[in-house]
């Protein structure tokens, strides 16, 4: 279809990209800003955070990630796509991680007793127990790098911020 439009509008000498372009709109100083902040503080959080975690010792975030979307499901299961859904991870990276995550023992895989075509993932007793020893350095990495840096109110006004983005 927009093929069709461009070569419409080149046989009409209409420069259609000059046109989207005048549409387009383009965001404020502070909103670009805000923007670059938003991720640059993300990078250095997150950065900070799995530091934390490999001097403890312990796998990287996504490993728990993908356990807490499990400790708190229902019947400490899930599907891979409820995982994918849950998580920031891509299919193919989630795909890779249940597996090394399975050679473990952290997860297991269970047929789906529906159909028997698709798979839950099970988190096992091991992966609780990893999962609970994680979130005692992952919890003391966000009050060293989030929340000593933030008086109550602050943290609550920054959530309710970027909550309107969710």
């Amino acid at each position: 279809m927009h093929l069709h439009i461009i070569a419409l509008a080149g046989l009409c000498k209409i420069n259609v990209f000059a046109s989207m372009m005048e549409k387009t709109p383009k965001p404020t100083e502070a909103a670009t800003s805000a923007w670059t902040s938003i991720m640059r503080t993300r990078e250095r959080l997150l950065a900070a955070i799995e530091a934390d975690l490999k001097a403890a010792g312990m796998p990287p975030l996504a490993w728990y990630d993908v356990l807490w979307e499990l400790a708190r499901s229902k019947d400490g299961k899930l599907r891979p796509y409820e995982i994918e859904e849950r998580t920031l991870l891509a299919q193919y990276n989630l795909s890779r991680l249940i597996n090394r995550l399975e050679r473990e023992g952290l997860v297991r895989r269970e047929v789906f007793a529906e159909d028997g075509r698709g798979r839950w993932v099970l988190l096992t007793d091991a992966g609780r127990m990893l999962r609970t020893r994680m979130w005692t350095v992952y919890a003391a990495a966000i009050e060293i790098h989030v929340g000593s840096k933030l008086a109550e109110d602050e943290a609550k006004a920054i959530s309710g911020l970027l909550a309107r983005f969710l």
